[in-house]
């Protein structure tokens, strides 16, 4: 059984333990940055004196070996580890003796679970602004590929012309904002809260906050101790309202691509390398990829209430509800990463019928042009309005 980092001799209740600690897939994604978080610690406790320079590499070359067998497999948390903070600690106890100790010399668990989800954060967040940008330039070459006409609709019922690259270059510019909403949330994660302590500081010392934010690599440090444990929920709220807005657009475009690719409509066909069949009726061509996206706005939307409501109305300084954000936020990340990469090749699995595009342009759809022509020859618009539509009902 690994030492409680936090056990000062009386064992909790084993369910309740179990109840308290069972993050251990989130904590396991955090492993290197837990490392990564802990040698910028020992560079400035070395700065400060408290460790000489051998302490130093000792301890870092420790956790360097703790990253490279995490990467292999081989660094694996088990429940009575408790969390990566005290599996890491424990090792390098184990490793280094006194040394080990150290560690954890001016710092706070409370501190570790901050600064290691916003570096995990900032890592993924880069992917996700990587994917998007991808998958724009993806949907602005599918719409300059396809000027083609095809009905616009309100209410799902023939509104006016028209045309595929219109329909596909709205969706573009949609998620042109969301980018904007997305690096609004890169540049508040990318703040460095190590060294805030327990929530109020580190007690009767001055230590360099500036130093670690320039060694992991922040954008600036938070300042406001108390503020920097408040801020947990408050940041990853802000990055999954980023990465929902995302979702919710992705969600609406495919289900034009369901309409518009089933039978009654026609204006689209969909490449079997996006669809699937069915294991009864042989005919079936099934948006299953489009569909499972709209689901998956669903569950990002999820993640988002969940944050926004365990944080909702929380005393100041650490409280425990918001263990429950972790794992909400890196998944919905995950997410993100995963559906903006198929996303791009259920755009380039799109088959426009030019055809049927064409058989659907009916006269219908030229009313309000034709109101208009009445108007140029000056017919006030409502007369030029009732005499369109009585013409279309008499046919």
């Amino acid at each position: 059984m690994s030492k409680k980092l936090w056990n000062k001799g009386s064992d909790v209740d084993k369910d309740v333990e179990k109840y308290l600690f069972s993050d251990m897939w989130a904590d396991q994604q955090l492993v290197k940055y837990e490392c990564i978080a802990s040698i910028a610690h020992a560079k400035m406790l070395h700065k400060l004196n408290v460790i000489s320079k051998k302490e130093l590499d000792d301890i870092v070359d420790i956790l360097n070996k703790i990253i490279e067998l995490d990467i292999n497999g081989n660094f694996n948390l088990v429940f009575s580890d408790e969390d990566v903070h005290t599996k890491i600690e424990n090792y390098l106890v184990e490793k280094l003796g006194d040394t080990g100790k150290k560690i954890h010399t001016y710092r706070s668990r409370n501190e570790q679970l901050l600064v290691n989800p916003r570096l995990y954060h900032k890592d993924k967040l880069e992917v996700v602004k990587m994917e998007l940008i991808d998958l724009i330039n993806t949907i602005n070459g599918f719409a300059k590929d396809h000027n083609i006409p095809m009905p616009g609709f309100t209410h799902l019922q023939k509104a006016t012309p028209s045309s595929v690259a219109m329909w596909a270059d709205a969706f573009k510019e949609a998620l042109e904002d969301d980018l904007i909403v997305l690096e609004n949330a890169i540049v508040i994660n990318d703040q460095n809260p190590l060294g805030s302590g327990s929530s109020y500081g580190v007690p009767g010392v001055v230590i360099d906050r500036e130093y670690t934010t320039k060694v992991l690599g922040f954008s600036k440090t938070q300042k406001n101790p108390l503020y920097c444990q408040n801020s947990r929920g408050k940041i990853e709220s802000v990055i999954l309202n980023a990465l929902s807005q995302i979702m919710i657009n992705l969600s609406q475009m495919c289900q034009d691509i369901i309409i518009f690719s089933c039978s009654e409509f026609g204006y689209f066909k969909l490449s079997s390398k996006v669809s699937t069949g069915s294991s009864m009726m042989p005919q079936k061509k099934n948006p299953d990829l489009a569909e499972l996206i709209k689901g998956n706005a669903s569950v990002m939307l999820s993640y988002d209430s969940r944050v926004k409501n365990a944080i909702t109305g929380v005393a100041s300084g650490y409280v425990k509800e918001t263990q429950v954000i972790k794992e909400a936020t890196m998944k919905g990340l995950l997410l993100a990463i995963d559906t903006l990469s198929v996303m791009k090749k259920q755009i380039n699995g799109i088959i426009v019928d030019k055809e049927k595009c064409k058989q659907a342009m009916t006269p219908e759809l030229y009313a309000t042009e034709n109101a208009y022509k009445l108007v140029e020859q000056g017919m006030p618009f409502r007369d030029a309005y009732k005499k369109v539509a009585e013409e279309l009902n008499k046919g």
